[in-house]
């Protein structure tokens, strides 16, 4: 398992279309993938979990990989989430 906590850097946060495009990325690792967000916890991979936090450009997040390839997911998840 590998956790890292990082800042939102995407101009809009995480809402609807890059909500999307994230999920569909997280979806694309066989890892169990998690955002955590102040006291949420959700599933990465699921679009109605991910919406629900409302991610504002700015905010601090934990992503959190687990499984057999963790380490790239946790590579391009959070370079996906850092990149403006």
């Amino acid at each position: 398992m590998i956790q890292q906590q990082l800042t939102v850097e995407l101009e809009a946060g995480l809402q609807a279309r890059q909500a999307a495009s994230f999920v569909q990325e997280a979806n694309s690792f066989m890892s169990d993938i998690f955002i955590e967000k102040e006291t949420k916890h959700i599933n990465a991979k699921s679009i109605m979990g991910v919406m629900s936090l409302a991610i504002s450009s700015g905010e601090s997040i934990t992503l959190t990989t687990d499984g057999e390839d963790e380490q790239q997911a946790i590579e391009k998840l959070s370079k996906f989430l850092t990149s403006k």
